[in-house]
């Protein structure tokens, strides 16, 4: 599954990988008893997401395989020890000899090692006097609060972990003798869990074996996939088919190269064939609808292979860094080394994981957790005190968690997490809160990341934002009683108990309205609405100009605006007619009602723009510090970044200069910022008087959440922060190239 070995070798892939996919609307689910058909007009109809995969939202599984044997590298030790001079390669050579006789089949067949030791993928259950015992890892992962969980039933080493009758490379007719998927199976719905079963064998034939030599057998060249391509890609619906009819998975999960160009190493394409993948989604869909079941199927966010319109895409190691609709899923491993058991494997935190899971559920996505199991079966303790702590969160405050759903803000906060695939998990702070809400609409869960002492602060629920004069009740999940509360312009004060009531990752306050949950505001630019009272369709829009063909897309119909509440700082300019044509209306202030100022279901176009009456701190990304004017300097002067505090040295109006360009000018100083002296990348602007040059004209572009790029009109060129400098270096330029360090935010000053 993981692709960590070839992980730098792909980094340009990846990058660009971190956008999801373009995300289809809602699919109308088939009618019952309506047969799929392989097509995608048929398939696409299926409901990706179904409201107890909605409802479940944290699920385990395990990577553990033939490729456990050497308990060493990664469970890509068969690819990686064919591969001259690794790691694998080399501790193959010294512990079994030559890969080229010593094969990764011998692993499944047994072998003896240099040493003459027996090697074998060949646990013994419990009852047979060994160490494995499905039945108990059931109930563990039960214990840790899954929903659902299974095995990895064939990783991309081709080896079968059930009674395959097309691949004779499986676990009851070689190795353990055991029929690995259906003891799972059993032991999973036995304590009341979907099934998961995780298919990974794409990548088999489609680069996994790359190094290994040309096989002498058509048995052994099925293993290492090394047929035909027209005979592998029906060996990979073959196997799925078995899978669907055997085990009657929940959720069928699948891993890359179903259509990931670019993401393979080798010369042949990184695909499985179309044909197979219609006949693959329309078999399961059949399947499970003579079985009574709404099921999912996934695939990587980044793979072509399937799309979101019938199926639910997944995040490896990651996840997006805002809510992401249609609903999502992520993998992820408890180990930070490898996601099979190894000599030395490492491990992620407690607090880390279940973080992630706190935030991906925020941005409206389940977690997937993977363990890794010993060669004799056994999970490690450390893996299981993971588990339990898991178990322990989710046994006090899973009413934040469970069967819950995004709301209009996933979070606030300092630590930022997610923003793509293969980025590690963070520990939050006592600043940091992720947001979820009941289903209802009645009941929202502001979780914080860390005990914050004496009171909470939420800003996002301050009274700039949100009305809570319908709020009734709040408290602490997992202590008796309510708590007071007070909110001014800049958040909801929550006074918490004198004494931490108990030792958690994160806690989590509840706060309980009459009705729904009032609307709330966005931090910066304007959310607009379809219905008065801030209801229906609506659509948070950053700063930057919208024609009525862009408010389209984001599902707000010509002349149905009916609400409009701009940002602290900010102002909606709407306009009756398309390309910001008409007499406009500007709105500075939140207006739950337009027909109090007669431009009710009249707006067609519209313009967000910052208030040229406010000052505003331009906060870089990466670093956190501000620009600075440096005071009352004089023309010519340089500019920096300096700590943020309340010296109208680092303030800035920000005034429309036409076209969709700004001045920024300095509120001690009265100076424009001014690329003139900056034409090349590393280049560092000045400040002067304005005379209108299109050197001193800057766009404005929010890129999501009210992270800008700054643009000179005249260079093109960015504001660069320069990364994680100290405070008092210089303000520079460059080109963009998508870096954090070009990214700002702005606080009204």
């Amino acid at each position: 599954m993981s692709r960590r070995q070839f992980g730098a070798l792909a980094a340009a892939g990846l990058a660009a990988a971190a956008v999801p996919p373009a995300l289809a609307g809602p699919a109308a689910a088939a009618a019952p008893g309506e047969p799929y058909q392989p097509t995608w007009p048929s398939v696409d109809r299926h409901p990706p997401a179904p409201e107890w995969f909605q409802d479940a939202k944290f699920g385990i599984y395990w990577h553990w395989g033939a490729f456990t044997t050497p308990e060493f590298g990664s469970e890509w030790y068969g690819r990686n020890m064919y591969i001259p001079d690794s790691g694998e390669n080399k501790h193959h050579k010294a512990t079994y000899g030559d890969p080229a006789v010593w094969g990764y089949d011998r692993f499944i067949d047994g072998g003896t090692d240099v040493a003459g030791n027996h090697v074998q993928f060949a646990p013994k259950l419990v009852s047979q006097g060994g160490q494995f015992d499905p039945e108990e890892w059931a109930r563990v992962v039960k214990a840790s609060g899954a929903k659902f969980a299974g095995p990895v039933a064939e990783h991309h080493d081709g080896f079968s972990m059930w009674d395959s009758t097309v691949n004779e490379w499986n676990s009851v007719a070689r190795g353990p003798r055991l029929n690995l998927l259906d003891l799972f199976g059993k032991a999973i719905r036995g304590q009341g869990l979907k099934l998961l079963v995780a298919m990974h064998h794409a990548f088999n034939y489609n680069g996994f074996y790359d190094f290994a030599p040309p096989q002498s057998t058509p048995s052994l060249r099925k293993l290492y996939g090394q047929l035909p391509r027209a005979d592998e890609d029906a060996l990979w619906l073959a196997k799925l088919k078995e899978v669907i009819d055997r085990a009657q998975p929940d959720i069928l999960w699948q891993d890359f190269s179903l259509n990931s160009p670019g993401y393979c190493i080798n010369s042949g394409p990184c695909a499985v064939g179309e044909q197979q993948r219609l006949e693959f989604l329309a078999y399961y869909y059949n399947q499970a609808q003579t079985w009574g079941k709404d099921v999912v199927s996934t695939f990587k966010h980044f793979d072509h292979g399937f799309t979101t319109a019938g199926e639910v895409a997944d995040y490896e190691r990651g996840g997006p860094a805002d809510i992401v609709t249609p609903y999502w899923l992520t993998d992820d491993a408890i180990s930070s080394s490898s996601w099979s058991y190894t000599r030395g494997i490492g491990y992620y935190s407690s607090t880390q994981m279940i973080h992630a899971l706190i935030d991906r559920v925020s941005k409206g996505g389940n977690m997937l957790l993977n363990i890794s199991p010993t060669l004799e079966g056994t999970i490690p303790a450390e893996q299981r005190a993971v588990l339990a702590d898991f178990g322990t969160y989710l046994g006090r405050v899973g009413e934040s968690i469970y069967s819950t759903r995004v709301w209009d803000v996933y979070g606030e906060g300092p630590t930022k997490m997610g923003g793509g695939s293969f980025v590690s998990p963070k520990v939050g702070t006592a600043k940091d809160f992720r947001f979820t809400r009941d289903k209802a609409g009645g009941v929202l869960y502001a979780t914080v990341l860390a005990w914050p002492g004496a009171t909470a602060d939420i800003t996002t629920l301050s009274g700039k934002r949100i009305d809570l004069s319908s709020l009734r009740r709040v408290e602490l999940l997992g202590a008796p009683g309510a708590l007071k509360h007070t909110q001014d312009a800049s958040a909801l004060h929550v006074t918490l108990p004198a004494a931490k009531p108990f030792e958690s990752p994160a806690y989590v306050l509840k706060l309980t309205f009459d009705g729904r949950i009032p609307a709330v505001g966005p931090a910066s630019g304007a959310t607009v609405f379809a219905d008065v009272g801030y209801r229906g369709a609506s659509a948070a829009l950053g700063a930057g100009s919208y024609t009525a063909a862009q408010l389209l897309a984001r599902n707000i119909q010509p002349r149905t605006i009916s609400a409009i509440w701009p940002g602290d700082g900010y102002q909606a300019i709407g306009y009756p007619g398309d390309n910001l044509t008409g007499t406009p209306r500007k709105y500075v202030t939140a207006t739950p009602d337009l027909r109090t100022s007669g431009f009710n279901d009249t707006i067609v176009s519209l313009r967000i723009a910052f208030d040229p009456a406010r000052w505003f701190r331009i906060v870089n990304v990466t670093s956190g510090l501000a620009v600075d004017g440096g005071g009352a300097v004089a023309a010519g002067s340089a500019l920096k970044v300096w700590t943020p505090d309340g010296s109208t040295n680092l303030q800035f109006g920000i005034e429309d200069t036409g076209d969709g360009f700004v001045k920024l000018t300095n509120r001690t100083d009265g100076l424009v910022i001014d690329g003139a002296g900056a034409t090349t990348a590393g280049g560092n602007p000045v400040q002067s008087g304005y005379t209108g040059a299109a050197s001193q004209q800057w766009s404005i572009t929010d890129t999501g959440g009210g992270v800008c790029v700054i643009a000179n009109r005249a260079s093109g060129l960015v504001l660069d922060g320069g990364g994680s400098v100290p405070s008092g270096s210089p303000l520079k330029v460059w080109s963009d190239d998508g870096s954090a360090n070009l990214r700002w935010t702005f606080s009204v000053g």
